[in-house]
């Protein structure tokens, strides 16, 4: 295996994960707050990441705060 490129493959996996994420909160908060439908308060989030081929599965939960 070649570390190097594995390396940069798994930025690139992560940065798309990311920037496609904070747009779809961003969507939804602002959807929700057009609506006047905004819950106050933190938002608690999980997000889950799954590999099959590695039996993997790892969830991450957290705290958006909207203030």
């Amino acid at each position: 295996m070649n570390e190097e490129h594995f390396n940069k493959e798994l930025r690139a996996f992560l940065k798309k994960v990311g920037i496609t994420s904070q747009r779809e909160i961003e969507k939804a908060v602002w959807a929700r707050l057009d609506s006047g439908d905004l819950p106050s308060g933190p938002l608690n989030a999980r997000m889950t990441l799954q590999i099959d081929k590695l039996n993997l599965e790892l969830v991450v939960d957290g705290t958006i705060g909207l203030e």
